[in-house]
């Protein structure tokens, strides 16, 4: 046998051998891509069952207590965009380990906060950081799963991810509240980020596909500044009035700057959100889904949180186990519909129906009362809910993704965030406003004194926000319904993105 044949033979036997590696490869990083987008994620709720013991032991006032949550909420949707765009320009792996260790160095700087301005300053770097590590996270899902079966599945756990994220974080946050000190929920970011650390510095690949583009500089200023108008203006709802010029003048001003963003993103030469991303239809409605559900979900999320606690007595970890047959139903429904129904039926038909669940488990929601049985009013419900979200947030973020040119991949896994960071900030703003004004209603002309009757209007409160969530969904599967096109999404390997690992 000549030598040509020899080396023929041994690099034939390497290409039969590599995908196999490399296959065993992708879903390491899917672990660890996974590990950070749930440290991400379990930050949006982790801190909110805290509040009350940070409250007391930092002594911060009820006024400012909503700027623990707003503070993030604010740094990480104004600046998503630009975080994307950064990973795309200057690395993947680059920006994720930058975007892992700064998260994690300022969760410990939370975690020793001696005051509020030092706590808010830490959960506002939190969100900055943030919004460069998530959109890195899922582009490089984006980029490393292009087989059609693997992508299905590896979305499907981010999915889950992402949309059970929440309901994890009040469980961690209760446990840690509970067995340590309210400090744990911020630092136990930084076990977290040890892991996704050394797993990113070992498995990543710092691959640039936009590294000869220019940062847009007036459209980085523009967006950043109108979804921190926007996100703003929906947090003064819940502590000012609709008519006040802190709501509507902010509303304005950030919806204002966001159309001038998208007027420039037309003439810049290097646009931060290239307007081809948005234009393919599929994308354009998954973006969509993301925002409603994002938006919904805090009906779930936080109305009942107050029920289980403050209504039915649970501890703050009672209330964060509650939640995980929901997670379970999640994570059922998000490897069904990614894996099984979408590549069969489409999303035409699985998202509106994901959403039309979601909304009937919402409606049945309202039926609470306050001396209900969890196992029978909260329970049932509860999976219902999990399920049909299931059967949308996954396959939802995997259609506003997928076909994107790698280049893109940053900043369309950024607008995906962004979608479910402003549809949250919206959803809470909105059910907080109409809850409240539910309650308001209840008490006129009746006793404000007699404990029944409060109890009986703070749940008047939670069921108008149950059913302005329902509303919600129902109006996800018309839009859903409407706007994707018929048959299964096929995948243009002209389109997909390279692998980088």
């Amino acid at each position: 046998m000549s030598q040509k044949t020899l080396t023929d033979s041994a690099q034939a036997g390497a290409v039969e051998a590599s995908p196999e590696a490399a296959s065993t490869k992708r879903w390491w990083i899917l672990g660890v891509i996974a590990l950070a987008q749930l440290m991400v994620v379990l930050d949006a709720t982790i801190v909110n069952i805290a509040l009350p013991s940070a409250q007391a032991d930092l002594g911060f006032s009820d006024g400012n207590r909503q700027w623990i949550v707003t503070a993030y909420a604010l740094a990480f949707a104004s600046l998503l965009l630009l975080g994307g765009r950064i990973a795309d320009l200057f690395g993947r792996k680059t920006a994720f380990l930058i975007g892992v260790v700064g998260f994690a160095a300022v969760s410990a700087l939370g975690g020793a906060a001696t005051n509020f301005e030092m706590l808010v300053t830490a959960r506002a770097l939190q969100g900055a950081f943030g919004a460069l590590l998530a959109p890195a996270a899922l582009s490089l899902l984006n980029t490393t799963f292009t087989d059609a079966k693997e992508r299905a599945k590896a979305f499907s756990v981010y999915g889950a991810i992402a949309g059970a994220g929440g309901a994890v974080g009040l469980l961690l946050g209760g446990v840690l509240t509970d067995a340590l000190d309210w400090r744990w929920t911020l630092y136990v970011n930084v076990v977290i980020a040890v892991v996704a650390f050394a797993g990113g510095w070992m498995l990543l690949h710092n691959h640039r596909d936009a590294g000869n583009s220019k940062l847009d500089v007036p459209g980085t200023v523009l967006v950043a500044a109108g979804l921190f108008s926007l996100v703003y203006g929906f947090s003064n709802a819940e502590t000012h009035d609709w008519n006040s010029p802190a709501t509507w003048g902010f509303l304005i001003a950030g919806g204002v700057l966001l159309v001038a963003f998208a007027w420039w993103q037309t003439k810049a030469a290097h646009p931060l959100l290239p307007l081809r991303i948005l234009l393919d239809r599929n994308r354009a409605a998954s973006f969509l889904a993301v925002l409603i559900s994002g938006g919904g979900m805090f009906g779930v999320f936080l109305f009942l949180t107050y029920y289980l606690q403050l209504n039915l007595g649970f501890s703050p970890t009672k209330t964060g186990v509650a939640f995980l047959p929901m997670v379970a139903a999640l994570m059922v429904g998000a490897q069904l519909g990614t894996t099984k129904l979408v590549p069969r039926m489409g999303p035409k038909a699985v998202i509106p129906l994901g959403f039309g669940i979601a909304a009937v488990g919402m409606a049945w929601l309202t039926g609470i009362g306050v001396a209900s049985s969890y196992t029978s009013a909260v329970l049932p419900q509860l999976i219902v809910v999990g399920f049909g979200l299931g059967l949308v947030m996954p396959p939802a973020m995997q259609l506003a993704t997928g076909g994107v040119a790698a280049e893109d991949a940053g900043v369309a896994s950024a607008t995906v965030n962004a979608m479910q960071q402003v549809g949250g900030s919206i959803g809470t703003a909105l059910l907080n406003t109409l809850a409240a004004s539910a309650a308001t209603d209840y008490l006129a002309g009746k006793d404000p004194s007699n404990k029944l009757v409060q109890a009986q209007a703070t749940i008047e409160s939670y069921t108008t926000a149950f059913w302005w969530s329902a509303g919600l969904f129902a109006t996800g599967t018309l839009i859903a319904f409407l706007l994707y096109r018929r048959g299964v999404p096929e995948q243009d390997p002209d389109a997909a993105p390279v692998v980088h690992m």
